[in-house]
């Protein structure tokens, strides 16, 4: 069991509080923010004495239950600041400004193309993609609490370092360095398999959730896991590489050097492959598309296509075995198909799915598990890129001091009750 500091409990009550107040559909009370957490009323009126401090919550009027003082109820600040998600995918670059209440206030996206990419050419684009987007929301920089960046491969976050990204063939990319030179702001990086699964957590199916798997289907391929509540991380970050296992011996070659990875087959190059298999004359198919073949996919089988159908449901074969091997593994409550590749692929794909992994996971685990399509209304590796920039301002312990220089606020009768 990890053991956990006094300062790593108060950063996660911190955490749950306020995802309380994220979660209720409007303003909430005190009271009800310990009933949701199981914190004590004046552990939670500590907490959110911090949050008041730090001008992340607002008091939002007060709400009269008969007898006794009224009930002050609390939202988040829209105002208080900015934060910037920044997805760099394999084939495109999404920046997301948001405001603290994780709205967005805009966003920009650019292609890249279906080619090995130069740290220094992703830098460049990201850059002017970032002083664009500030300049069109007309926010200053000094506005911003934080940009989270999302990379896709190996990443080592805490010193902000590409490890290994195999579809570009970067190794040992100081990229938060090398960032820090262009954008003086502060800088988190991960990548999208964490950030997908942080997005869950704060804001979608993972909420209340302590046993959660979000699987991201884009161009690469991964499982976020999060046990007993907390990201799976694993001694190097690199738990949840799990389009990297093998699910077919001796099957298609991986970009990661091996071969019949599960990227292989669901990942938008492995279906792609699998269209090519099925028709190799396809008007479907565009070679030099990911993007325009997966949309060309979606909109055939809603006409009955029979190519089409058949392309999804052997991808669904292969993705229902590999996901009952993560049920029987993993034992989630709740497990989430996500990304652009399931988001177009949709319904069809998630039956599928399901009807296969029931015969390849055990049945007790099966039962037990949520199997569902992410429902957030943003691009998820963006929001949750952003949410650890959040996540870091929470952090800040110049911001929230520590526990030690806080007075505890004292309940009284007229706000415990109820």
């Amino acid at each position: 069991m990890i053991k956990r500091s006094a300062r790593d409990i108060r950063r996660r009550n911190r955490f749950d509080a306020l995802r309380c107040v994220y979660a209720a559909p409007g303003p909430v009370s005190r009271q009800e923010i310990a009933a949701a957490t199981g914190l004590s009323f004046a552990t939670v009126a500590n907490l959110i004495a911090e949050l008041l401090d730090a001008g992340v919550l607002l008091e939002a009027g007060q709400e009269n239950i008969g007898a006794g003082r009224p009930r002050s109820k609390l939202a988040v600040n829209p105002r208080r600041g900015a934060l910037v998600g920044v997805d760099i995918s394999e084939t495109f670059i999404h920046v997301e400004l948001f405001d603290l209440s994780m709205t967005t206030r805009h966003e920009l996206r650019h292609p890249l193309p279906e080619r090995d990419s130069k740290p220094d050419e992703v830098i460049e684009h990201l850059v002017g993609l970032v002083s664009r987007l500030l300049e069109a929301a007309d926010v200053p920089a000094e506005q911003v609490l934080g940009v989270g960046v999302s990379v896709p491969g190996q990443v080592e976050p805490e010193g902000g370092v590409s490890v290994f990204s195999p579809y570009w063939a970067w190794h040992d990319v100081p990229l938060r360095a090398m960032l820090a030179e262009r954008l003086r702001l502060p800088l988190f990086l991960d990548n999208p398999l964490k950030a997908a699964t942080v997005a869950e957590m704060w804001f979608g199916a993972g909420r209340g959730v302590d046993d959660l798997v979000v699987i991201t289907l884009r161009t690469g391929v991964g499982a976020g896991i999060a046990v007993d509540g907390s990201l799976l991380r694993g001694v190097t970050n690199s738990a949840g590489e799990w389009g990297h296992t093998c699910l077919v011996l001796d099957g298609r070659p991986c970009r990661c050097g091996s071969a019949g990875c599960v990227e292989t087959y669901v990942g938008a190059p492995g279906i792609m492959r699998t269209l090519a298999e099925v028709d190799p004359d396809s008007p479907l198919l565009h070679p030099d598309d990911q993007a325009a073949t997966i949309e060309a996919i979606a909109r055939a089988a809603d006409d009955g296509d029979e190519v089409s159908l058949a392309v999804i449901a052997k991808t669904g074969r292969y993705l229902g075995a590999a996901v009952g091997n993560l049920i029987n593994l993993i034992n989630p409550q709740v497990l989430v198909l996500s990304d652009w590749v399931s988001a177009k692929l949709g319904d069809r794909l998630l039956s599928v799915t399901r009807e296969v992994a029931a015969h390849h996971a055990l049945s007790q685990p099966f039962r037990a598990v949520d199997l569902r399509l992410c429902a957030l209304p943003h691009n998820p590796v963006s929001l949750g890129a952003a949410t650890f920039a959040l996540e870091g301002f929470l952090n800040d312990h110049e911001i929230f001091g520590s526990v030690a220089s806080r007075r505890p606020v004292a309940a009284s009768a007229g706000e415990t009750g109820g």
